[in-house]
């Protein structure tokens, strides 16, 4: 089956007001920011975002009214600390009050290993007696049946969709992914739906060529999007870095409400789509982002 659809479709047809959706599980790379600014354009509400580290996707889509609730570890920004949307919402119900359910990293990540593997919860000792744990319907003291030991039970997440960014898929969903992939894999296995977005789409025969490396296999799948850049600012190893200035100029600008809306304005809600958005990009700083140390991995035989 031809799983590749575009942003515009993928969105429209996987993405429903007040679904729970997984992104940015790969921690601070491959965080599917393109796929974040079509939901905003396409004007999905009440979302609940769930990740661990999601960085200022997180903060955007917060800031451009599309979620209620968040489940996470951490929402700023990995350049400057602070999502300045979050603290709005937050502090002045601004644009939108929002509901925080606060983890650890750890505890998300266990929480989405429980919806991957089909379990009503995971144990850990780790929060025990932690303000997080206090007050929270995420969290349970249990007693231990082999030891009498007092652990804590974290309830499985289960979202409605995950959205993972990967350097490369077939039509069938088959996904390829190298560096750190965070919880993403977790995220995906947990989840009801899975987009795929890719920096670019292959031959089968390559998936088949290199097994080891695949990601996630086809049937987890649900659409494949094929959008270059389309992680940036976030780094894909191997595709390009860390736009470092584009994060200072986004903490420096969502200070202020006004100044934050020129920044929605020309980034999100004026542009048609990816190709538009990297096109408000000058050509040599986009050069600048892409690899110039190359580091290919050693080829292997996987014959008999």
């Amino acid at each position: 089956m031809n799983k590749v659809l575009s942003m515009k479709e993928a969105v429209a047809r996987y993405v429903q007001d007040e679904m729970s959706v997984a992104m940015g599980c790969s921690l601070e790379g491959c965080i599917p920011f393109a796929a974040g600014h079509e939901i905003l354009r396409q004007g999905r509400k009440n979302l609940t975002l769930i990740g661990p580290i999601s960085d200022i996707l997180f903060d955007q889509m917060i800031g451009g009214g599309s979620v209620s609730k968040v489940i996470a570890a951490w929402i700023g920004n990995v350049s400057t600390g602070l999502g300045y949307h979050f603290r709005r919402a937050v502090e002045q119900g601004i644009p939108q009050p929002l509901q925080v359910d606060n983890h650890s990293n750890l505890s998300v990540a266990l929480a989405l290993k429980a919806g991957a593997t089909g379990v009503p919860f995971a144990v850990t000792r780790s929060l025990l007696g932690s303000d997080i744990a206090r007050n929270s319907n995420w969290f349970h003291p249990i007693s231990c049946p082999f030891t009498g030991e007092t652990l804590l039970a974290v309830k499985a997440l289960e979202p409605d969709l995950a959205i993972v960014h990967a350097q490369r898929a077939d039509a069938d969903g088959n996904t390829q992914f190298w560096g750190s992939s965070g919880v993403a894999g977790d995220a995906a296995r947990a989840a009801k739906n899975t987009i795929v977005v890719v920096e670019e789409l292959v031959d089968s025969n390559v998936i088949r060529s290199d097994p080891n490396r695949t990601f996630l296999p086809g049937f987890l799948v649900s659409a494949v999007v094929v959008e270059p850049w389309g992680a940036h600012p976030s780094p894909v190893q191997g595709y390009y870095g860390h736009h470092d200035s584009f994060y200072l100029e986004y903490g420096q600008v969502t200070r202020d409400p006004d100044q934050a809306k020129t920044w929605f304005d020309r980034y999100v809600f004026d542009v048609a789509d990816r190709k538009s958005y990297i096109d408000l990009f000058s050509p040599q700083e986009l050069a600048s982002l892409k690899v110039s140390t190359s580091l290919p991995s050693g080829s292997v035989e996987f014959g008999f």
